[in-house]
This record gives C-alpha cells, sequence and structure tokens, in this order.
C-alpha cells in the first residue's frame, strides 16, 4: 500500500520487522511446547528464550544468498541463539511459520477494522439521532418519490455497517487458523498436540486437516469480506456525492477556511473524499478476485498465491482501514442543510403525496384501478404545466365527489411518514433525540 494512505497501526502490522517477529512468535511456541514435553532440555529452552532475535538487515544479507526467506530468517535466528538452535523448525516446514504467522496477524488487522467499523457506526448514530425527523425526499430510480427523514437514512447506514461489522467477525474466525503439521500436513515428526498447543498460545485454532498449507479458500473468504464492507462504503459515499450536487444541495463534505476546491473556479466546493472512496473501493474488489485466483493451487501446495498474497493482504486491510477512517470524518463533519431539503420537497408541488391521495380514495370505496387513474391524469396535468397538484386535484370532479376539501388537505401530511421512526430507531438500538 502506498504510504500515503497507511496509517501508523495497521501499517506497522505489515512491515517486514513485524513479520519476522511474527514468525518468531510461531518458531518460540513450538519450542516452548516441545520443551514441556521434555523434546527440548530446558537448558536450551532457556537459551532459545533469552537469545532468540534477529536483524533483518542480516535477513536480507543472507537471503540474497540462499534465496529462501524462511532459511534466511532461520540462519539469522540461530546466529544470535548459538548451539541451542538446533531444536528451532524441527519437524516444521516453512509454510507451517509463515501460515500461522499470516494468521496472526490477519486477525490482529480484522481486530483493529473492527474497532475502526464501531467508531464509524458512533458517528452514523450521533446524525442520525439529530435528524431523526428532519424531512426529505426520499428518491427512486433518481426521481422524487415519497417523504422520509435524514435520520432514518442515517438509520439504514447504521444497520449496514453493523452487517459489515458481522461479515469481518466471520472472516476473523475464518482465518483464526494455524498449523504445525510438516511437509505435507501428515504431523509426521511433531505430535498434533504441539499444533494444539502453539495455536492457543497464539489464540487461534488448529486446522482439521492442513496440506503444507491452510487453505486458500479462508482468505479469498477474508479479503472477500473486506471487498463486501469497501462496497458498502462506495454505497454511502456515492449517495453523499449525489446529495451534495448544485441540484440537490442537502448535504456537504466539511470544506476547511484554506480549502481549495478548483485551480481555476474558486467557488468550487467538492465531494472530494466521497469521490475518493468510490475509487478506492473499485481496487479492494479487485484484490477479491486476486485472492479467489489463489484458491487452486496444484497438489499439497505450490507458491503461486504467495507473491500475490504480499500484495493484496497489507494493501487490502491498509485501505480498508484508511477507507472506514474516511468515511468517519465524512458522517461526523456532514453538513446538513435542513432547508434546502424542505424546498425539494416542496419542488414538485405536491406530487410526493400522490399515494395519500389514491389511498384515501380507495378507503372511500373507489376502486383502485379507478382512483390510480383520477390520481395520475391530474399529476400527469401537474408534471407538464407546473401548476400545484393539489389545485388541479380539487378541480376534478370525480376526485370531489368522493373526497371533500379536508379530505384532501389532509393527504399532503407528514405525519404518515414518521410514525415507524421511534420503532424503527429502538429496533436497531439506535438513541432518539
Amino acid at each position: 500500500m502506498i504510504n500515503r494512505y497507511t496509517r501508523p497501526a495497521m501499517g506497522a502490522l505489515w512491515t517486514e520487522e513485524q513479520k519476522f517477529r511474527s514468525w518468531l512468535a510461531v518458531e518460540l511456541a513450538v519450542c516452548e511446547a516441545r520443551a514441556k514435553t521434555g523434546e527440548i532440555p530446558a537448558k536450551d529452552w532457556s537459551a532459545i528464550r533469552r537469545k532468540a532475535d534477529f536483524d533483518t538487515a542480516r535477513i536480507a544479507e543472507i537471503e540474497a544468498e540462499v534465496r529462501h526467506d524462511v532459511i534466511a530468517f532461520l540462519t539469522a535466528v540461530a546466529e544470535k541463539v548459538g548451539p541451542a538452535s538446533r531444536h528451532i523448525h524441527v519437524g516444521l516446514t516453512s509454510s507451517d511459520v509463515v501460515d500461522t504467522a499470516l494468521s496472526y496477524r490477519l486477525v490482529a488487522a480484522a481486530d483493529m477494522l473492527l474497532a475502526e467499523v464501531e467508531k464509524l457506526r458512533a458517528a452514523i448514530a450521533a446524525q442520525a439521532t439529530r435528524h431523526a425527523y428532519t424531512p426529505m425526499i426520499g428518491r427512486s430510480h433518481g426521481i422524487h418519490a415519497e417523504p422520509t427523514t435524514f435520520g432514518l437514512k442515517m438509520a439504514l447506514m447504521y444497520d449496514e455497517f453493523g452487517r459489515a461489522a458481522a461479515r469481518l467477525r466471520a472472516a476473523r474466525e475464518t482465518v483464526c487458523v494455524g498449523k504445525i503439521s510438516g511437509a505435507v500436513g501428515t504431523h509426521a515428526y511433531l505430535n498434533p498436540k504441539i499444533e494444539a498447543a502453539v495455536c492457543r498460545k497464539l489464540g487461534l485454532r488448529p486446522a482439521a486437516i492442513s496440506t503444507q498449507i491452510l487453505q486458500r479458500d479462508r482468505h479469498a473468504e477474508f479479503v472477500a469480506a473486506l471487498a463486501l464492507v469497501g462496497s458498502s462504503i462506495e454505497r454511502w459515499a456515492q449517495e453523499f456525492r449525489h446529495l451534495q450536487r448544485t441540484e440537490v444541495g442537502e448535504v456537504a463534505e466539511s470544506f476547511g477556511k484554506r480549502q481549495k476546491g478548483s485551480s481555476a473556479m474558486p467557488h468550487k466546493r467538492n465531494p472530494i473524499v466521497a469521490e475518493q472512496l468510490c475509487g478506492l473501493a473499485r481496487v479492494l474488489r479487485g484484490h477479491a478476485l486476486a485472492a479467489m485466483e489463489n484458491i487452486p493451487l496444484w497438489h499439497e501446495r505450490d507458491i503461486s498465491h504467495s507473491s500475490v498474497e504480499r500484495i493484496i493482504l497489507p494493501d487490502a486491510t491498509i485501505l480498508l482501514d484508511y477507507m472506514l477512517a474516511k468515511l468517519t470524518e465524512l458522517v461526523a463533519g456532514l453538513q446538513v442543510n435542513a432547508e434546502r431539503m424542505q424546498a425539494n420537497l416542496d419542488l414538485t408541488r405536491g406530487l410526493i403525496h400522490s399515494q395519500q391521495v389514491l389511498l384515501r380514495l380507495v378507503a372511500k370505496g373507489v376502486t383502485r384501478e379507478e382512483a390510480y387513474a383520477w390520481v395520475q391524469r391530474q399529476a400527469m396535468t401537474s408534471w407538464k404545466t407546473g401548476r400545484p397538484f393539489f389545485d388541479l386535484l380539487a378541480t376534478d370532479a370525480d376526485i370531489m365527489r368522493v373526497l371533500t376539501a379536508r379530505e384532501l388537505a389532509a393527504c399532503a401530511d407528514l405525519k404518515p411518514h414518521f410514525r415507524d421512526i421511534k420503532r424503527t430507531f429502538r429496533n436497531l438500538g439506535l438513541p432518539l433525540p
């Protein structure tokens, strides 16, 4: 992931230093488990525990010669430990270390992402509560439909990112697996109890069965979950982009005093954060496809997945961490223009209440088909002429033969659209103002 998008905590997880630290954690956990069974003398385990370390530059130097990263790592550690290093990596294959350590880091990444989702949901909840009863137009196909509230829109977003959190928790569970089973997964040289002890120490579960590697459908599910969360981010970033359009003007991203929107046009305030998030979501979806391509490997393993994962796993986790943080900032600083929302509600001169008129006529005994035709003919006239909808309805002999003037006027009431807000918020666990 390019540096400008890397936030410190998540970025640090994917450094070379941290990769080797996680490898060392696996090797030490194996040695500790073997020491407890008496396979490693207490004196040697003590030396390993005290001296085991590495120098990243030295690993790179060795790797340049041997062209094998795990061997370079083991050699660098052995130089620090001395004779007792003969007990390190006994019965293991490289992927025992690499895959188990990778799972350990993916779990840590998932925990960071879950924390960011909760921050985002807190920001969404604040906007939902603040604007629970702020009326605005709901749109279908981009066309004015019926009234809703901005709070309900935010409540929908809050619910969606609740599902995002659930997906991340499920993905975390899927990759929370280690393997210490040897070259083709048969536990030929290490008792499965060693594997269980190592995984327990690292907060993982032992795989029920493995080959030389953990199967890559796990990692594909993890990255797919990240891509789904990214798509939810894009869904809402796109929503905010539309609502910021000049013709709509219902919300706006925060804009700093010294911020500039255009090199040519000083008046511009562009939805740059929302646009950026829409673009980055495409990258995440691309990583999900690459992760799926990693699933079919030759026999007990090959390494065609390895080069891909060195890019997509750090990149996807860092990228989603960044996107969640930016969306949180966008939501928390969102400027809501309630006056413009009201103006847009009034834009169609009452057409948005057509269903209330239809239902009132049906309630008075008119067939639905006939009532629909009566209301639609006046709605189409209003679209064409710009005349207020209710003025036209009041001149329709069929309608006024059924409804009184008071009953017709009541059809423009917004209250029916607000009646379910309390129940909805209560179901979502959202506070009302």
